[in-house]
């Protein structure tokens, strides 16, 4: 059927209304889930979902799956923004968004397969979780689905998140090339989507030929919280004499740079001019104590927009191929890291002595 969509046509090859017809391609409600289903098997037959309009949705309902956190701006703002995405991309059309806490690991199966399974909900986004049963039943479900932050391994489902390592290795890159070769990495590797943050941090490292030693330059944390990066900090500096402090402290979000920068001025020194201080994840603590922070921004509302965007693929493509993609940060230059001159990192890494390190 080329050209026009001919919603007469569909409505003959249907034998449904033509109004019902209309409503189900403008993605409006008051049609039911089997006269949907039968509309869009056989606009897709007929290649007409391909000539739809980006401006409107195909499905009435989507419902979110994230850990409890995620739902509460104080405990998990990172999440909780993903979430206002998915929100403000389904704002102008007729699509509902419901919720539906579950644990990001050893997830109350039951209770998920019972919500997924429920004929009300047309698509689902699950954020963060990384249990493979989970996606295994999710991928079995054949409902478009959607995971954000995280990722299936055994390719049946689509999956949208920040290019982690990629984030890492370029904001590691930028402060070794403002002469920053003795750095303090402050990260939480509670998910393996850190873990791919550090691996990229130390390909940064070995791309510049500077030495990473984790005794020396990685220190980490249960949390993403301001209090407990403050402490590791001060705990990691009490085992060093001051003239072999890092020069800069490349922490893994905003909060923890905070901590961190709490716990360089405790010392008796000053943000950028003895040590700099970087944060990955940067998104509402531009300013710290007259200290404009200097971050990594990591995308948040645009995982939303996308996870909405592939699941109306999904539908109009179902026989596409499942995917990853994979978005990059975005470096945002402040006050808070000092470009160190030529004379500067000489004199410091005349200083260094690796095999003290473990001390």
């Amino acid at each position: 059927m080329p050209g026009k969509l001919r919603i007469r046509q569909l409505a003959e090859q249907t034998g449904l209304s033509i109004s019902t017809v209309s409503r189900v391609l403008a993605g409006k409600g008051n049609v039911s889930a089997r006269a949907k289903e039968k509309v869009l098997a056989c606009a897709r037959t007929q290649g007409v979902l391909h000539d739809l309009s980006s401006g409107r949705l195909l499905f009435r309902t989507v419902t979110i799956f994230a850990p409890p956190r995620a739902f509460d701006v104080r405990m998990d703002i990172f999440y909780f923004k993903v979430i206002e995405g998915v929100r403000e991309a389904v704002s102008p059309y007729d699509t509902r968004v419901t919720y539906s806490p579950l644990e990001e690991r050893d997830c109350d199966v039951a209770l998920f397969l019972k919500k997924i399974a429920d004929p009300s909900v047309e698509a689902a986004i699950l954020i963060g979780i990384d249990d493979p049963l989970v996606h295994e039943m999710a991928a079995d479900m054949g409902k478009p689905c959607v995971l954000v932050n995280c990722r299936d391994t055994t390719l049946r489902l689509d999956a949208v998140l920040p290019d982690h390592q990629l984030i890492g290795q370029f904001g590691a890159d930028w402060l070794i090339q403002q002469g920053h070769h003795d750095i303090l990495v402050v990260q939480c590797l509670r998910r393996a989507t850190m873990e791919r943050r550090l691996a990229g941090i130390r390909d940064a490292f070995a791309a510049a030929n500077v030495p990473f030693v984790d005794e020396h330059n990685l220190v980490t944390t249960g949390g993403f919280g301001a209090e407990e990066a403050r402490q590791a900090v001060l705990g990691h500096f009490a085992h060093l004499p001051r003239n072999r402090y890092p020069t800069a402290i490349l922490a893994g979000g905003d909060f923890m740079a905070a901590g961190a920068m709490k716990a360089v001025r405790e010392l008796n020194l000053s943000v950028p001019r003895d040590i700099s201080v970087m944060s990955m994840d940067g998104f509402n603590l531009a300013q710290i104590d007259d200290v404009a922070l200097t971050s990594m921004h990591v995308p948040r509302s645009e995982l939303g927009f996308e996870a909405i965007r592939i699941l109306q693929q999904r539908l109009t493509r179902p026989e596409a191929p499942f995917g990853t993609l994979l978005l990059n940060g975005r470096l945002i230059v402040r006050d808070s890291v000092r470009r160190l001159g030529r004379r500067t990192e000489q004199a410091r890494g005349a200083q260094q002595d690796y095999s003290l390190y473990g001390n």
